[in-house]
């Protein structure tokens, strides 16, 4: 079953005491609030959908938020959509110069004002009550710092699937750095909030990287473990032809360089062996060359490694992804 997303914001915008305020040219007592949720959003050449990014986050009700945009050198007409979607709403909004992804997420933490913050991506969707949904939660869950959530995935078209990506919803309702180091489990950077100083004094992304979410799971649950994983969709994850996630070998190139951050850990080797295995296992499916190519860099007389092994050898319409 699928279910498009297109108009489905008309009817929540009226529901929304910040677009009231904004339309009226009215202060509000909600709108006097100092947020308790900030969402960033970095956009960079999402013309087509940057639009239902900001419309999405605009329509939360329930808690005090802001949402602060910048725009990271984009070469399409996303500056403009944005600086008409700005004089509707009066978010904050910054177009500049291209810096990339993680210099990007680290301007807009520090624009922050919020006791909280959330990522959203510019090509994907936030579902109606998130902010409310997790800043209650986190409100009343003190100890941890940041939690995390769910994704239903969605295509360019905006049609949605029919239930979250079992991916993440295997981690409910907990996870260990183990967990995430090893590969066990998964979680997405698009449904976590985090406690804005926290994560400041744990000196926010790290620029060493150009994975950022990893490397924050991996701080937090360093510090942290066991962190919770919610059983609430989070975020509507966009797939099209343009997702990092399609780009297999940038992937796993930069998640051993975050994994090399913890050579020291007991786990380091076996964490190394088993990611490569997983590296070799989606070339064995996308470029059966590529792999036997990479062969000898990637192999290992380790399980994980000798259980995908095989597969450089079946056909690819026999094997499951």
């Amino acid at each position: 079953m699928e279910y498009s997303i297109t108009n489905m914001f008309a009817e929540k915008m009226t529901e929304n005491v910040y677009v009231k305020a904004f339309a009226q040219g009215e202060e509000t007592e909600q709108r006097e609030l100092a947020p308790l949720v900030s969402v960033l959003l970095a956009s960079y050449n999402h013309e087509k959908f940057v639009e239902a990014a900001v419309r999405s986050v605009m329509s939360q009700k329930g808690v005090s938020f802001e949402l602060i945009v910048v725009d990271d050198g984009s070469s399409d007409s996303s500056p403009q959509i944005l600086e008409r979607l700005q004089k509707e709403f009066r978010f904050q909004y910054v177009h500049r110069e291209n810096k990339g992804l993680v210099p990007t997420m680290n301007e807009l933490l520090s624009m922050a004002k919020g006791k909280y913050f959330c990522s959203l991506a510019s090509d994907d969707v936030m579902p109606p009550d998130r902010l409310q949904i997790q800043s209650s939660y986190m409100e009343a869950n003190r100890s941890k710092p940041v939690c995390f959530g769910q994704v239903i995935r969605m295509d360019a078209e905006g049609n949605l699937d029919s239930a979250p990506d079992p991916r993440y919803t295997s981690a409910v309702p907990e996870v260990t750095f183990a967990d995430i180091f090893l590969g066990k489990k998964e979680l997405h950077g698009c449904t976590e909030m985090i406690e804005c100083e926290t994560f400041r004094a744990m000196g926010g992304y790290s620029e060493e990287f150009v994975i950022e979410d990893l490397q924050m799971m991996l701080s937090f649950l360093y510090r942290y473990e066991p962190l919770p994983v919610l059983n609430t969709v989070c975020c509507y994850y966009r797939t099209h032809s343009t997702n990092i996630s399609g780009h297999k070998d940038w992937l796993y190139e930069n998640t051993l360089k975050v994994l090399d951050k913890y050579s020291s850990h007991k786990l380091y080797k076996k964490a190394r062996r088993i990611w490569m295995s997983h590296w070799f296992s989606a070339l064995c499916y996308a470029d059966k060359k590529e792999a036997l190519r990479r062969l000898p860099e990637l192999c290992s007389f380790s399980l994980p490694f000798l259980k995908r092994f095989p597969k450089l050898f079946i056909p690819r319409f026999l094997l499951k992804r």
